[in-house]
């Protein structure tokens, strides 16, 4: 942790006053760029196209439903950049009183949830990627797909919403809000059809408050609801069981707990063996969950963490991604205050309340 430190020492803490103001509390979508130490409000013509040679602050307020800020660093930018982004990340985040999950996106490897945010797709400066990843209905609901894989370490990540992230080797969650579809694949094992079920539920339990509809659709017996979003079913992939090993091997976890992050940070792993008991959270505490091996590590900030050690949760990130030796343009990290946890984060835990 010194030398990153010791580079963020050069940059001035408070970034200069009035960078937020009080409408970035109301429901929205605001983006920034990074500019010389300053967020810069970007006008709505320009989102959804990023230089990749800058680093910018996305924010998504949604209101009562909770917010997410995503610090996207373009694969150029310089160091001094990305420390700017992540000091304003903090001045946002304290701003908005440490409520929002925090995520950061690196070109190349954004999260689905960050592609979703630009309708019209998002593009690069230096060369285009066009990509879709969630259809928003007039409704206002977001639609999410899940892909649920492996045979002894099952996990669920979000893929785009389209029959192209199918095949006939797995379970799909298509979640429609107030309808959750589980969709089971032909060649499916026995453990991915057992694991739809527990994340359809975990979705409808801790996300709908038990509000929603759980809908079981098989290969070749798609509902209506789901062709409406999809459209017609094509060919799809088959599966190949070197998949399935492939992603138990990337679904391991281990859990961590960090004390003291303020003077020398000090980590003890607490578990290395998922599901973990929701009980190690403990709630004065901050946690790594360790997911490197799919490219993610998440930061848990416990509500009665001291606010030092919840200002430095991306260096604590950092840090351990440079202990672990993963690489740091590939590996996201997402920030999550008590409360505030995702379906990706509560899948790694044996049952949660």
């Amino acid at each position: 942790l010194e030398a990153n430190s010791e580079s963020l020492g050069m940059l001035p803490f408070k970034a200069a006053p009035g960078q937020f103001g009080p409408e970035v509390r109301d429901p929205g979508l605001w983006v920034w760029r990074v500019e010389k130490m300053k967020a810069v409000l970007l006008d709505r013509s320009e989102l959804g196209a990023f230089y990749n040679g800058d680093s910018y602050l996305v924010l998504n307020n949604r209101g009562d439903e909770g917010a997410d800020l995503h610090m996207w660093l373009g694969e150029k930018s310089s160091h001094d950049e990305q420390a700017a982004c992540a000091m304003l990340g903090t001045q946002l985040d304290d701003f908005l009183h440490g409520e929002p999950v925090q995520h950061r996106q690196l070109q190349g490897h954004e999260s689905p949830e960050f592609m979703g945010l630009f309708p019209r797709g998002v593009s690069y400066k230096e060369g285009g990627v066009e990509s879709g990843f969630r259809k928003t209905q007039e409704s206002g609901t977001v639609h999410r797909l899940y892909q649920i894989k492996g045979k002894r370490n099952i996990r669920a990540k979000e893929v785009e919403l389209s029959w192209k992230s199918f095949n006939k080797g797995d379970c799909f969650i298509l979640d429609l809000g107030e309808a959750i579809v589980m969709w089971i694949g032909s060649q499916a094992n026995i453990f991915e059809k057992q694991k739809v079920r527990e994340i359809a539920s975990l979705i409808r339990d801790t996300d709908r408050h038990g509000k929603a509809r759980i809908v079981d659709a098989n290969e070749g017996e798609e509902p209506e609801e789901m062709l409406k979003v999809l459209g017609p079913v094509p060919a799809l992939a088959e599966s190949t069981p070197e998949e399935d090993s492939k992603a138990d091997t990337s679904n391991c976890a281990s859990l961590y707990k960090v004390s003291d992050a303020t003077g020398s940070m000090k980590m003890t792993k607490v578990s290395d063996k998922s599901p973990f008991a929701q009980e190690l959270l403990a709630r004065d505490d901050c946690f790594i969950l360790d997911n490197g091996a799919n490219g993610k590590i998440f930061v848990w900030k416990g509500n009665g963490a001291n606010s030092e050690e919840k200002r430095v949760a991306l260096q604590m990130a950092d840090s351990f991604i440079e202990q672990m030796k993963y690489p740091r343009m590939k590996t996201q990290v997402e920030i999550l205050p008590q409360g505030k946890e995702t379906i990706i984060f509560k899948q790694f835990f044996k049952s949660w309340n």
